[in-house]
């Protein structure tokens, strides 16, 4: 069974997000609180922790939040789903919109390894319906 494992937040654009214990989602707004809410097509960041952990593996000691994501997942392969998946994480419906971003040149992850898994593992989302999402609850893939 696919799982959130942390949810996070930044109040200042460019600053690594922080774990907090719920994101509260609105659509057309994103993550209340969170700096890159907004009406547009990257309302929320995914990114799965298997991912993460291969760039733990290049000697990296990594937290919930450093790649910038809102959602951290485990059990759920989120690079290899198309543009216009609906995801059921807890309460709330995501729509997939982008899969991977472009690393900015500041980029301390790719700085140091020569690599970042953003561009090609992290997927963002709009939110479909009003809702609650907590570490623990399921995430699944409800139509590709």
């Amino acid at each position: 069974m696919a799982q959130v494992v942390s949810v996070c937040i930044s109040e200042k654009k460019g600053t690594k997000k922080h774990p907090v214990a719920e994101i509260s989602l609105r659509p057309h707004h994103g993550i209340v609180g969170d700096a890159h809410a907004g009406d547009w097509h990257r309302q929320v960041s995914l990114l799965a922790n298997e991912s993460v952990d291969r760039m733990r593996k290049e000697g990296l000691t990594l937290a919930a939040g450093d790649f910038a994501e809102n959602i951290l997942t485990e059990g759920i392969t989120l690079r290899t789903l198309p543009v216009g998946t609906v995801l059921r994480a807890g309460e709330v419906r995501l729509e997939v919109t982008q899969i991977g971003k472009e690393c900015h040149n500041d980029c301390e992850i790719r700085r140091m390894t020569g690599m970042c898994v953003m561009p090609t593992d992290g997927i963002f989302a709009v939110v479909l319906n009003e809702g609650v999402i907590r570490p623990g609850d399921q995430i699944e893939v409800e139509s590709i």
